[in-house]
């Protein structure tokens, strides 16, 4: 999976949390989007795994 279907799913996630907590905000979203980047950015220290190999884990599940 590229970046491009990544974020395409992403956006598809937080489409769906939209439409069923319509209280979250583009602010509460964008926040759970820093945090996902933190938590990637975290896993590539401690792995040693590029952002890529993270990627196609994730993908598997």
């Amino acid at each position: 999976m590229n970046n491009d279907q990544l974020e395409g799913k992403w956006k598809q996630i937080k489409g769906d949390f939209k439409q069923k907590y319509g209280k979250l905000t583009d602010d509460d979203v964008t926040y759970s989007e820093g945090k996902f980047d933190e938590m990637m950015g975290r896993l590539q220290e401690k792995t040693g795994k590029t952002k890529e190999e993270l990627q196609r884990e994730i993908d598997k599940w």
